[in-house]
């Protein structure tokens, strides 16, 4: 039993080491998928601005032209009404003027709109474009950052990870299952913590409980924790062995 309690804390202490490699990256791997996310958003929104636009301005000049149209088939309807011959026509071509005109009419307002709509669209335009490109400079920044990290700790993360798979592969599955399952269960991923002036993560054990530990020869469960309590000699050898 003194083996797999060995076993048991020198995965811990591989694991505690690997954790601290991950908390000197501290919030930026989380801080730059922030990021990324907030720059996939005003990517999009530019994009919808810039064919907003686009189809606006499309429609601003099709008015136009509509607009042209109206007035020249107007001239023609009054050039015409000069020259027919009785009320019937000169009331029909009335009616074109007045439907023309009535586009006219139409055309003027909807420009207008689209004119307040092309400098909204416009101004929330430009103001993407400027956060858009201050969320790119702070990723490049952050995404340095993390880089500078890793390429601190990625030999020593390496050779650590080498150093689990050993651990891992010396030790029972079925120990190794409960490991792991209490390690991921737990906010600071100790699974394994050695007793301390009789007591385990600060909270005092009972006698008999302290008893067992110092024996080293079973795996005792700390009932306040949940956590396996084991004497501080085994940390202290995996300390010595270099792990």
């Amino acid at each position: 039993m003194r083996d797999i309690l060995q076993q048991l804390v020198n995965l811990q202490y591989i694991d505690s080491k690997l954790d601290e490699l991950k908390r000197m990256r501290g919030d930026l791997p989380e801080d730059i998928a922030d990021h990324e996310t907030d720059i996939s958003r005003m990517e999009s929104r530019v994009k919808k601005n810039t064919a907003q636009l686009k189809d606006l301005k499309l429609e601003q000049g099709k008015l136009e032209l509509e607009k042209e149209d109206s007035k020249a088939l107007i001239e023609k309807y009054e050039s015409q009404q000069l020259t027919v011959r009785n009320n019937r026509e000169y009331d029909a071509l009335t009616k074109e003027i007045e439907a023309q005109r009535q586009l006219i009419e139409n055309a003027i307002s909807r420009v207008e709109e689209i004119g307040i709509l092309i400098e909204e669209t416009d101004a929330d335009l430009t103001k993407s474009q400027e956060l858009l490109k201050e969320k790119q400079a702070e990723l490049k920044v952050m995404q340095k950052n993390l880089e500078a990290v890793i390429e601190r700790t990625q030999e020593e993360e390496r050779e650590l990870l080498e150093r689990r798979d050993e651990a891992e592969s010396t030790l029972n599955q079925r120990y190794l299952r409960s490991y792991n399952r209490l390690r991921n269960g737990l906010s600071n991923g100790i699974a394994v913590s050695p007793m301390v002036n009789g007591a385990c993560m600060g909270m005092m054990m009972p006698p008999q409980v302290q008893m067992e530990v110092r024996r080293k020869d079973k795996i005792v469960i700390d009932e306040n924790s949940g956590r396996i309590v084991v004497d501080p000699e085994f940390f202290e050898n995996a300390k010595k062995i270099g792990l």
